[in-house]
């Protein structure tokens, strides 16, 4: 999906990749990221997000909840993280990461909640009262009252499969009494999840959005002001300016931070590439030349690979995607005009903490390519 791109704007990565694997220095299944890159791209996100007075949050799980890029993402002016599941939380704060919102997509276990609340992150986001009541209590045991943010759900909304719940419209009136009864926390907004996809090239608002603004109305006929309107998905340079227009007053930049949004894979924004995944050729059979997976993503929307014995010898083959119901034990390319042991380079959108990989930090790219570090898929280093 990112090929072109990335031969396009940094070709100096697919150089360095190449040449790693070919060395030895790193193995097969490993996702390579230009650290360099992520921070201009960071840089480039929060020079935005100032000019649009939009507070970002920035999202790990993409890329392995890695803390070495998570610092240099906070030392590139964005502050705070998203973690989207409780156990994210826990490995950005061990590494100093501030946490600026948990529980969405995934919500605090109930026995988890005291050990997420010690992080002291600015907003929990709740699907239902029963929730929030659980935070609630648990906060009041600690002496301390928790910002929650509001999930909001409505019937003709676009969630995704495995990621349903929240309030409806119609809830929400029902339960803003018992919400507000809740001593240990306070409703300091809302959110929703897609509040923009990407289309024929195009950014647009879901119908989430329009919930949002229409569940703020009840809120502010109870009182409420000032509320934060929590809008991730697809948040980039390119979309910020969308999302104030739709009054958004927070984003989270996950796939922009390694320049990897739909809109990047043929528009030519201020992010720009910095991640490619590793293969190699293991064998061939019935034409075809197989090589090692293991880090490959269903929703990938790969169209093509790269295949090079030496950086100056790299040729561009066909990919024959894998039935997503089996295990990926292997990629197939569709050819067999290469060689056992040949470096293989895709560039594709992933979620590495949902796979087998590991993930590879480089940096000085563009001089003298330095390794800082092999990760597994969860941010823990291996060397």
């Amino acid at each position: 999906m990112f090929l072109d791109a990335t031969l396009k704007h940094n070709r100096n990565l697919i150089d360095a990749s190449i040449r790693l694997h070919q060395q030895g220095l790193i193995s097969p299944d490993t996702y390579v990221i230009d650290l360099d890159m992520v921070q201009k791209n960071a840089q480039a996100l929060a020079r935005e997000a100032k000019k649009q007075d939009i507070e970002l949050f920035f999202m790990t799980k993409q890329i392995g909840r890695n803390t070495l890029v998570a610092r240099t993402i906070v030392e590139a002016g964005i502050e705070k993280a998203v973690a989207v599941d409780p156990w994210e939380a826990l490995t950005l704060y061990k590494h100093g990461i501030k946490i600026g919102h948990v529980g969405h997509l995934v919500q605090i276990p109930k026995h988890m909640i005291r050990e997420l609340l010690d992080l002291d992150p600015d907003y929990v986001t709740v699907f239902s009262y029963e929730n929030a009541q659980n935070i609630s209590n648990v906060a009041l045991g600690m002496g301390k009252k928790q910002k929650i943010f509001l999930r909001i759900a409505d019937t003709e909304d676009y969630i995704y499969d495995g990621q349903k719940g929240g309030f409806t419209l119609k809830k929400l009136g029902q339960e803003i009494d018992l919400l507000m009864q809740l001593r240990g926390v306070e409703i300091a907004g809302l959110t929703s999840f897609p509040c923009i996809l990407i289309a024929e090239g195009e950014a647009k608002v879901t119908p989430n959005v329009t919930s949002m603004q229409k569940a703020r109305e009840l809120l502010e006929k109870k009182g409420y002001q000032n509320l934060e309107m929590n809008m991730p998905s697809a948040t980039s340079t390119a979309t910020m300016k969308l999302l104030k227009e739709n009054e958004a007053t927070q984003g989270e930049p996950g796939h922009a931070l390694t320049g990897t949004t739909p809109l990047h894979a043929s528009g030519d924004y201020p992010e720009k590439p910095a991640m490619v995944y590793v293969s190699e050729v293991a064998h061939l059979y019935e034409n075809k030349a197989h090589v090692f997976g293991g880090g490959f993503y269903p929703r990938s929307r790969m169209e093509g690979a790269l295949v090079a014995s030496d950086k100056g010898d790299i040729k561009r083959v066909p990919v024959i995607k894998n039935d997503p119901t089996n295990i990926d034990y292997y990629g197939t390319l569709d050819t067999d005009k290469v060689t056992v042991g040949d470096t293989v380079l895709y560039a594709f959108r992933t979620q590495i903490f949902v796979t087998n990989a590991r993930l590879a930090v480089v940096r000085n790219l563009d001089k003298d390519p330095v390794l800082l570090g092999i990760y597994d898929s969860t941010g823990n280093l291996i060397r």
